[in-house]
């Protein structure tokens, strides 16, 4: 870890380095995403059949493509059946959660015959896009596609790379069906994305995309966002320990390293007043390291973007959490229910010693796809919201509207738009309205 005083320099030189990983700044891979988006939009099916014999080295056609009930049960028969009941807890803790989100229509009538309201509809058809390279996410699954049901979204599509055999990881595919996918296909990458952004013959065109993925299913999300709506175009994972002296170093370490072992570009920082702290933590996190699997990913994590910042006072360690914005944020303090009052950015807070991230990726119930790279100043968690949309109704009465007209006239014509102004004027007079 790179043990350094926090100052404004440092501050602004962390700053600057974390940003440089967002999927913004990699421009050199937006052609390539172009040409697949392009091939696909014109070719459809055969553009994906390509691709999946390019990358996934499998033989893709229309019979093949959905994944069928017969292999959705080989799936269950291949996964723990202690790790599916645990799974069954996870899903009814993140519906439980998001059943808190689901927000009514309303109407607002007033005895002049004014109603005003608002009317929220569930997203008709939501994709979801899964990884399936590197590590594959059950726990991803479950955080979209249970969010997006309870929204009352009617066809949830999950596409999901297979392997050269045309198998799909069994604990993704368990994942979804237990949170009420509709249909599974094996398509991975930007093709995936550019599939489900304007349809094929297998695949239906949906009106959202969600879900983590490759800098090339980022930079695809992207390019595709105004066709569709999109959840994010997610960065890097990343963690920051907000602690003082009272703080567990080994707590710490361990927390630290269990977002840093996501890959090279995760950044792990930890904020604190205590001088013994910081190196009793990084002494702590060099005995883990000697033990983990994923050693060899976490020290270049480190190396790169993993930071133990001093900071003079409490206060400004916490100025410091708010300007990182961090899509994940543990408070290990004396009080840490009163240090989060003073938290104004962050994707999800997790509060006191045995309030460890990985609750919340797995089994608490709040969402775990957060904003990333400083985004969570202004974006929020993955929630039900993310899958409604909401209509403004407005009806007046007759009586209600002659009050109002001549204030609606002169607004219109203060515009410049004689015809706006007409459309009220003529219901109360002869005639056409004159500017």
């Amino acid at each position: 870890m790179n043990i350094v005083t926090l100052n404004k320099e440092t501050k602004k030189d962390l700053l600057d380095k974390l940003l440089k990983r967002s999927p913004n700044n990699y421009g050199e891979y937006e052609d390539k995403v172009a040409d697949i988006i392009y091939n696909v939009r014109s070719r459809k099916d055969a553009a994906l059949f390509d691709y999946a014999m390019k990358f996934d080295r499998f033989a893709l056609n229309a019979d093949n493509i959905v994944v069928t009930k017969e292999e959705m049960e080989e799936a269950y028969s291949l996964v723990d059946k202690d790790l599916i009941e645990v799974m069954k807890e996870s899903i009814s803790n993140v519906r439980s959660y998001h059943e808190k989100q689901i927000r009514n229509s309303w109407f607002d009538a007033k005895p002049d015959g004014t109603i005003l309201g608002q009317k929220v509809t569930p997203l008709e058809r939501v994709g979801v896009y899964v990884p399936g390279g590197k590590a594959a996410y059950p726990s991803s699954v479950i955080m979209n596609v249970v969010t997006a049901s309870v929204a009352g979204v009617n066809e949830i599509y999950m596409t999901t790379p297979c392997n050269s055999e045309g198998k799909v990881n069994p604990g993704t595919l368990v994942a979804a069906d237990l949170s009420g996918v509709t249909r599974i296909f094996k398509v991975g990458g930007a093709q995936a994305i550019a599939a489900l952004a304007f349809g094929t013959e297998s695949i239906p065109k949906v009106d959202k995309i969600t879900g983590p993925g490759n800098i090339y299913v980022a930079l695809a999300k992207k390019a595709v966002f105004g066709y569709v709506s999109i959840d994010s175009i997610a960065g890097p994972s990343e963690i920051l320990v907000l602690a003082d002296e009272t703080a567990n170093p080994r707590y710490v370490a361990a927390d630290l390293l269990s977002q840093a072992e996501h890959d090279e570009l995760a950044s792990a920082i930890l904020i604190t007043t205590s001088n013994e702290l910081a190196q009793a933590v990084n002494n702590e996190i060099k005995e883990f390291c000697k033990e983990l699997t994923r050693a060899a990913i976490i020290e270049k994590s480190l190396e790169q973007y993993g930071y133990i910042l001093i900071a003079d006072n409490m206060d400004e360690a916490i100025d410091a959490a708010n300007e990182i914005a961090s899509e994940h944020l543990e408070i290990l303090t004396a009080n840490p229910f009163d240090t989060m009052t003073k938290i104004k950015n962050a994707g999800a807070i997790f509060l006191g010693e045995y309030s460890s991230e990985p609750l919340g990726d797995y089994y608490a119930g709040p969402n775990h796809i957060l904003p990333t790279n400083g985004t969570a100043k202004f974006f929020s968690p993955l929630s039900v919201d993310d899958f409604v949309k909401k209509s403004s109704i407005i009806s007046y009465s007759k009586e209600a509207l002659e009050k109002v007209h001549k204030n609606i006239e002169l607004f219109a014509a203060s515009e410049g738009f004689s015809a706006h102004a007409n459309s009220i004027y003529v219901r109360f007079n002869e005639g056409t309205f004159k500017m």
